[in-house]
């Protein structure tokens, strides 16, 4: 019998929850939503927020909500997500779409660690390091 994964990347939002994970499931191969449920009325959350979800991206389980509590934080860069690209036009084109409304932090470019290499805050605040290894 298969393990479930032990460790697992946990997102939460405020509000737009599945509009992230729509946008994420449709940059990646091998990803989509594998379960969702939302609140209900008279719950604490929002009617039809999202109360836990489970995706998936290249393969890679990501839990997410949207939380009902307003928080006096937000995503930080100091937690990213890292992606090894395949290609320069996969560096491209992830660059492109994540920036889209977001934050470029480093412009894609050499650094000498790495070929190509950039670093977006996308539209949701979500913080990725995008890699073209050498």
């Amino acid at each position: 019998m298969a393990r479930a994964q032990k460790i697992t990347t946990f997102l939460m939002f405020e509000g737009n929850a599945e509009e992230a994970m729509t946008f994420y499931t449709s940059l990646f191969d091998d990803a989509g939503i594998i379960d969702i449920s939302r609140y209900g009325p008279g719950e604490d959350g929002p009617e039809g927020t999202v109360r836990l979800a489970t995706f998936a991206l290249a393969g890679q389980r990501f839990m997410c909500i949207d939380s009902y509590v307003n928080h006096a934080f937000g995503f930080t860069p100091a937690m990213s997500l890292f992606v090894d690209c395949a290609d320069e036009d996969e560096i491209d084109r992830l660059h492109r779409q994540l920036a889209e409304q977001g934050q470029e932090l480093m412009p894609l470019g050499s650094y000498g660690f790495s070929p190509k290499f950039g670093w977006v805050n996308d539209r949701f605040g979500v913080s990725w390091q995008l890699n073209l290894p050498a």
